[in-house]
């Protein structure tokens, strides 16, 4: 049986400076993906103000965004299958961050609106990439670990992201550009390129097994200079080799069922959360706050993000996944309902710091979960489809969110976000699959006793 053995190879190396400098890569990545998929939301009371646009052309907007992040996510997928996930992720945030440089020279609310969309597609795409690497480069038993701590660190590119905004879009007509000066930053991912290596687990799926060779025995050999010689790793499961997964895999039983369970947490999540995030500082600017106000209360609610990434990290692999999943979900809902239900500057900012603490917890929770209910073959086109499906979805969030707003009030909007959550949390809660005891097995395999060379023979 001709196989590298990735899997078990991977899973029996301890951490090391490699995995940390990979979960730093992505973390950049993730810190200027989270800095800027709130950009427009930021400047956004500006515009109003500057270019005299409306609460229905704001939904306008935004609802195409998420077209470009549906589009996005699908051709992640296949260009991560095609070209390799170290490619696909340096091109993706290259992509998104040139993108929001062009948007720093917009004229009008189309092209903003454009470049926006690009934008969009390019922070899906490299969303898709860097959850499918993660999971593909770390040990099962910390994979989830490092996924939350790759967040927690990338997540604060949003509280980072609204306190700059909230500093520099007053200052004058044009300073609201800098918003998205500052979100094309990502393309210094760049300078981590030769620090990253491709998934092992992807080059031996393709049945490229020497090229997946040289890459365990380059990383063996760096973490064994930094940690001693390494244990034996489990006898080899061959998987079957495959070029290209294509689209009616997913038809498939064993991969339908995933895929619709995964669509439906996706929706919910991002009808849920973007709900808060891409409104809250309109509508608060709507309701008479004025628009450093709004901008500054809703800066102030998301350091609880990096914190949900951090709370994540804690029970994400000690816990069943699906469990954490249903509990963040069913607190978000309680907090975003009370969020809407106060005028009160104290309880809005305590209630948005719940909100975005266990929010972000939750989509930890979820990038760690979802690759995990497909197999290699089918993990990137099966993430990259349910997770653009549900990003696809919110092209009509926003526009009934503003059909609840200007029918029936502030508060309505925040019933309908909090029952978006509640049905994402029950659907989890009666059919998601449970993923700990896969975990627990990968993890129990028992491993053979050093061997004096670095790298295996």
């Amino acid at each position: 049986m001709q196989t590298a053995n990735a899997l078990n190879r991977l899973d029996r190396l301890p951490v090391s400076r490699f995995h940390k400098t990979t979960m730093l890569a992505v973390a950049f990545a993730y810190f200027f993906e989270f800095a800027d998929i709130n950009s427009f939301a930021t400047t956004a009371p500006k515009l109003i103000d500057l270019w005299g646009i409306t609460v229905d052309q704001v939904a306008y907007v935004t609802s195409l965004s998420f077209v470009g992040m549906f589009i996005g996510a699908i051709v992640a997928g296949g260009i991560s299958d095609r070209w390799g996930r170290k490619r696909a992720l340096l091109w993706t945030t290259l992509f998104f961050g040139l993108s929001s440089f062009a948007a720093v020279f917009s004229w009008d609310l189309v092209s903003l609106g454009v470049f926006r969309v690009l934008t969009s597609a390019g922070l899906s795409a490299m969303t898709v990439v860097g959850v499918v690497y993660i999971n593909e480069m770390y040990p099962s038993a910390i994979r989830g670990k490092y996924q939350a701590y790759a967040i927690v660190i990338g997540i604060c590119g949003t509280p980072v992201t609204n306190l700059i905004a909230s500093a520099v879009v007053p200052l004058s007509d044009w300073s609201w550009r800098l918003v998205y000066l500052w979100g094309s930053l990502g393309v210094l991912l760049v300078l981590f390129t030769r620090h990253l290596k491709e998934s092992p687990r992807w080059l031996e799926s393709r049945g490229e097994h020497a090229k997946a060779d040289a890459v365990l025995r380059e990383i063996e050999a760096s973490v064994a200079a930094e940690k001693g010689p390494l244990p034996e790793p489990a006898p080899p499961v061959a998987e079957t080799p495959s070029t290209k997964a294509p689209l009616r895999l997913l038809l498939q039983k064993k991969y339908l069922y995933p895929t619709l369970l995964l669509t439906v947490l996706w929706m919910t999540q991002t009808i849920g959360f973007f709900g808060y995030s891409s409104w809250a500082p309109t509508l608060l600017a709507k309701e008479g706050f004025s628009v450093e106000k709004s901008v500054f209360y809703v800066a102030l609610t998301t350091v609880g993000a990096p914190l949900g990434c951090y709370l994540a990290s804690l029970v994400t692999d000690r816990f069943e996944r699906k469990w954490c999943l249903v509990a963040f979900g069913a607190v978000i809902a309680v907090c975003g309902l009370f969020y809407g239900l106060t005028f009160d500057p104290v309880f809005i900012i305590v209630f948005g710091f719940l909100v975005n603490l266990f929010e972000r917890g939750y989509t930890a929770l979820a990038y760690a979960y979802s690759p995990e209910l497909f197999d290699t073959r089918s993990r990137s086109l099966g993430t990259s489809v349910s997770y653009g499906l549900g990003r696809l979805s919110n092209a009509a969030g926003p526009l009934i969110v503003a059909a609840l707003y200007n029918g029936h009030g502030y508060r309505s909007v925040f019933y309908f976000i909090a029952g978006t959550w509640m049905i994402g949390a029950i659907a989890l809660a009666v059919f998601g699959p449970l993923t700990r005891s896969a975990r627990l097995a990968e993890t129990d395999r028992k491993p053979q006793e050093p061997q004096d060379a670095s790298v295996p023979a």
